[in-house]
């Protein structure tokens, strides 16, 4: 074969196999569902999911009736080997005994009550609210929203506080508060996406709730708990999750046809 003609053959091969490489990399950045983001000088982790491409379940305890605890304990797929685990991460406020502090709902089934009592603590920051999908939507709303209007939620997790109120930050939120701790939420844009953050390090609520309304356009959000990164687990990237033991926690599954 002539030298030029062997160049030439040489040159489309490695070509081709860029080609592929690139789209091998694009295909992979098409499903990392994660991104890092800095907001007003704070960085966060912040997750879209798309309930057309994704499906999010709630966990809690495992069919022997013992909490999962851990991330990384969730099932990794779901229907066996379809839908792989994207990410989870910790869904709510729980007791010391890892139960729901306020409502819970998995799988269609009320398994803990709303709970509307006052009381200390940022779960009783009222308004406080609830995270639920129902018929394929997700919503936010303040908790008393949710039980005048009774949504059929096939999953649900109240929380508090609201972090975003029908584009309004929560009344009790002040720029000057010194208060600065790790923070998780979820926010639902106006198209139906879900978006779930995680500051990276430690942030005043009122930050963070600017975050979901101004950075990622969500007019209404929740806060879920006081984590971190180490709180969101990706399989992709996190070798470990969380140290300490959590109550109900949210995982993100690829749907498959």
């Amino acid at each position: 074969m002539p030298k030029a003609r062997a160049m030439a053959v040489l040159l489309a091969a490695t070509a081709s196999l860029v080609s592929l490489a690139a789209l091998s990399a694009g295909a992979r950045a098409e499903t990392e569902p994660c991104r890092p983001l800095v907001y007003e000088r704070n960085g966060y982790t912040v997750c879209d999911v798309d309930l057309r491409k994704d499906a999010i379940r709630l966990f809690w305890k495992r069919p022997d009736g013992t909490p999962y605890a851990y991330l990384s304990a969730l099932p990794r797929a779901l229907e066996g080997e379809r839908g792989k685990l994207l990410l989870a991460m910790n869904a709510g406020m729980y007791d010391p005994g890892l139960k729901p502090v306020g409502l819970y709902v998995e799988a269609g089934r009320e398994l803990t009550h709303a709970n509307t009592r006052a009381g200390f603590g940022n779960f009783h920051l009222k308004p406080n609210g609830v995270f639920y999908i129902a018929a394929d939507r997700a919503g936010v709303v303040e908790t008393g929203v949710f039980l005048r209007e009774r949504p059929r939620a096939e999953l649900a997790t109240q929380s508090g506080p609201m972090l975003v109120i029908n584009g309004r930050l929560h009344p009790r939120f002040n720029r000057r508060s010194m208060s600065r701790k790790p923070r998780d939420g979820v926010g639902v844009r106006a198209d139906g996406t879900v978006v779930l953050a995680a500051s990276d390090g430690e942030v005043p609520f009122e930050a963070f709730a600017r975050l979901f309304r101004d950075g990622l356009h969500c007019p209404n959000a929740l806060f879920l708990d006081g984590g971190s990164a180490a709180n969101l687990y990706v399989p992709s990237r996190n070798s470990h999750a969380n140290f300490v033991p959590l109550g109900p926690m949210l995982a993100v599954y690829e749907r498959l046809p």
